[in-house]
């Protein structure tokens, strides 16, 4: 399945005005990018803001400026009646000055976040302009770009064309697997985009793409730059104002390790299997629930001939007045997504209790810490290059586990690896 190409430009409400154009010259814009980048390459790891002097602050504007006028779109014709084809293959181009922002499969998504019990003007709000987005140095081996929303609810991560194809190719499968299983731990992939800026201007030059219209122009189609892509979802790790320690876990060795942060540092690291080592997750009653969903999820993707795939681990130390609190935990299925209602599939939901509080999916209380939990990265297909990098691994790495092995082994390691570390 290829990527669907742009389709009609309409004309939109003004996007919110993003700031104030930038008086100072490209040169200069240029030697000041320099600067920072050599000045601070020491401190930008784990999280920090993208300000005005920051190299992605115009592909930032961008994205805002974009995601709020496309945003607008569902929040004044929000879909109706039964979802349809039509729905996961729509394009709609938005063109702005300087840049064309595309929403892939757009009422799918609106429909989707409508049956989280997302409001669209709660997601335009956060994705929009009003406060800068937060970049995240993950430490992942991808040339990705990741950002979280300033209240850090949302997660952006810059995809590959191939992913993206993957991902809506998918998207009928996914939307259907978390209507049967409402408590599902994938992450909940709100919207697919693409952006194309305008021919000879570069990113950091974006700034001049605030506060003006939508509207319909010339199409960037004369030698157009080549599109970047990116997802939005619900970030696993929300809220994140108490959380200890981060993991992202693939059931494997190899590469499998990140040097911690000194003690008392305020940077913030996504550690690995290996840093894991000793730990345990003490889940008590929850964990028969997380062994099924991690089952229900795990042969979904397995299905899909999906692999390389993480478990997202997080973790705070409950309040002694949040412990053993029977009465704070509460059966909230309008949190989730309707599920299916014939008798046979509700008997397979695997429905939970809910903690009473945001992002809930992602939630787990234990005896004495609270988990946060959700498998993200699902768009890598065992195809032929994911079998010969299986070749030259078992050549490079002999007796050694690593993530490069067929779905039907990853997702049986990664269950065996959950159930090995909880109790």
């Amino acid at each position: 399945m290829a990527v669907p190409s742009p389709g009609p430009r309409e004309a939109l409400a003004p996007s919110p005005e993003a700031g104030r154009r930038g008086a100072t010259s490209s040169s200069s814009r240029r030697r000041r990018g320099l600067l920072w980048r050599l000045r601070d390459r020491q401190t930008r790891l784990g999280l920090f803001e993208i300000g005005p002097r920051h190299e992605l602050h115009g592909l930032m504007t961008m994205m805002q400026a974009g995601l709020w006028a496309a945003t607008q779109v569902s929040v004044d014709r929000p879909p109706t009646g039964l979802p349809t084809q039509e729905d996961f293959s729509e394009v709609l181009t938005q063109v702005h000055e300087g840049f064309e922002l595309g929403t892939l499969a757009g009422p799918a998504f609106a429909r989707l976040r409508r049956s989280l019990g997302l409001a669209e003007e709660d997601y335009q709000a956060a994705l929009g302009p009003g406060g800068p987005y937060l970049q995240f140095l993950s430490t992942s081996k991808s040339k990705a770009s990741f950002f979280l929303s300033h209240d850090q609810r949302f997660f952006l991560k810059t995809q590959r064309r191939r992913e993206v194809r993957v991902l809506l190719a998918h998207l009928p499968r996914y939307v259907q697997h978390l209507q049967r299983h409402p408590h599902s731990l994938l992450a909940r992939l709100l919207g697919v985009h693409s952006l194309r800026v305008a021919q000879g201007k570069k990113v950091g030059e974006a700034e001049g793409s605030q506060g003006l219209e939508c509207e319909v122009r010339a199409p960037l189609t004369r030698h157009p730059s080549p599109q970047k892509y990116f997802i939005i979802m619900q970030s696993v790790f929300y809220p994140a104002g108490r959380i200890a320690e981060r993991y992202d876990i693939k059931g494997c060795e190899v590469s499998r390790w990140v040097e911690p942060a000194p003690e008392g540092s305020p940077i913030v690291l996504v550690m690995k299997d290996l840093n894991f080592q000793g730990k345990t997750m003490n889940l008590g009653p929850q964990r028969s629930w997380l062994l099924r969903q991690m089952e229900l999820d795990t042969t979904f993707l397995r299905e899909l001939r999906v692999l390389d795939y993480s478990l997202l681990l997080a973790f705070q130390q409950l309040h002694e007045d949040e412990q053993g609190q029977g009465g704070s935990v509460i059966f909230r299925v309008a949190r989730s997504m309707l599920g299916a209602q014939s008798p046979e599939e509700q008997s397979s939901q695997n429905r939970r209790l809910l903690p009473d509080g945001p992002n809930a999916l992602h939630v787990l209380d234990g005896p004495e810490h609270r988990y946060f939990l959700g498998l993200v990265d699902l768009a890598t297909v065992y195809g032929l290059r994911k079998r010969l990098e299986h070749l030259w691994k078992m050549l490079r790495y002999p007796g050694r586990t690593f993530s490069t092995v067929s779905p039907g082994c990853y997702a049986q390691r990664l269950c065996q690896w959950v159930e090995a570390h909880s109790e």
